[in-house]
């Protein structure tokens, strides 16, 4: 299948190498040059223009946000100028639920295709195609998209006609994973405090009552203070929190607990964070508490 491919950050990069490896005619595109070497080795080719990437069957974008896809797509040389009719755009990107709908009808108007597709996993996951996808759309044209998922991920779920159903879904998934990790720094906190041995702690968590890779990938990282490098930038996290709470208000669907999730990493950001893993909001319960663990990076200028 002819692909191209926007956005070569760590995950776009994984994923990418995975379609190039299944025997793909790949081309990549990203905004900023120098990250194709290794894909080009590959066997992919690197497009020197949106609009050269864009003569393709389907196009996949992974992107950071809302700006990045929109630039992409709204662009004078982008996916709905340069995209031929009957071809595929699946955006794998996190993004709001309100781009999702305006995308969709973009591409309808322009006689494109349209599929919503965003991930659960993180860097090493797309790296070893195990990744979770959420897609949404036209159900014939998931059809025509599920070789692609095959290569990326170790299951896809289909959950619905609407595109932008999937992106609500992802959200709300990130939503939970981000309380999960307030709830694991609370708790590592108040044990550490105590003297309790915080690795020890979370060892006997994820053995017994919630023995789940969201708890020990995380539990592990609080309990280390160790949020560098960052698999998943606590920016973007944020961003997520407020593309959740964006989505809410528009439902009315009170949600306390995003609102606080939305302060903590505002805080995060105020204090330097900006370069930590998001799970990095785990470690402020323990920095309140004045018993961060030795050698965490500091959020504090």
């Amino acid at each position: 299948m002819k692909i191209g491919f926007i956005g070569l950050g760590r995950m776009g990069a994984a994923m990418a190498a995975n379609l190039a490896k299944a025997g793909h005619d790949l081309s990549v595109y990203n905004r900023s040059p120098g990250k194709s070497g290794p894909l080009v080795e590959l066997g992919a080719h690197e497009a020197r223009t949106l609009a050269e990437v864009c003569q393709a069957e389907v196009v996949i974008t992974m992107l950071a946000d809302d700006s990045a896809v929109s630039n992409v797509a709204f662009s004078g040389d982008g996916l709905f100028a340069s995209l031929p009719k009957g071809a595929i755009h699946i955006s794998m990107s996190t993004i709001s639920v309100a781009l999702s709908q305006s995308l969709a009808r973009a591409h309808r108007d322009a006689g494109q295709l349209y599929v919503a597709a965003p991930v659960f996993g993180r860097p090493d996951k797309a790296a070893s195609a195990s990744l979770f996808i959420v897609a949404a759309g036209d159900p014939v044209t998931i059809d025509v998209c599920q070789l692609l998922f095959d290569s990326l991920a170790q299951e896809t779920f289909t959950i619905g006609t609407e595109p932008s159903a999937a992106n609500l879904v992802k959200l709300s998934g990130n939503f939970l994973l981000a309380a999960a990790i307030e709830a694991l720094g609370e708790a590592i906190a108040l044990v550490g405090k105590a003297g309790i041995n915080r690795q020890v702690y979370v060892e006997i968590l994820t053995s017994t009552i919630f023995n789940t890779p969201v708890y020990k990938i995380y539990g592990d990282l609080i309990a280390q203070g160790r949020y560098t490098p960052a698999g998943f930038a606590a920016p973007l996290g944020f961003k997520d929190i407020r593309l959740a709470l964006a989505a809410a208000e528009n439902l009315r669907v009170p949600m306390p607990l995003g609102s606080l999730l939305h302060d903590r990493f505002l805080r995060l950001l105020a204090q330097g964070g900006e370069n930590l893993d998001w799970s990095a909001i785990g470690g402020l319960a323990s920095q309140d508490a004045g018993d961060a663990p030795r050698g965490a990076p500091r959020t504090t200028p």
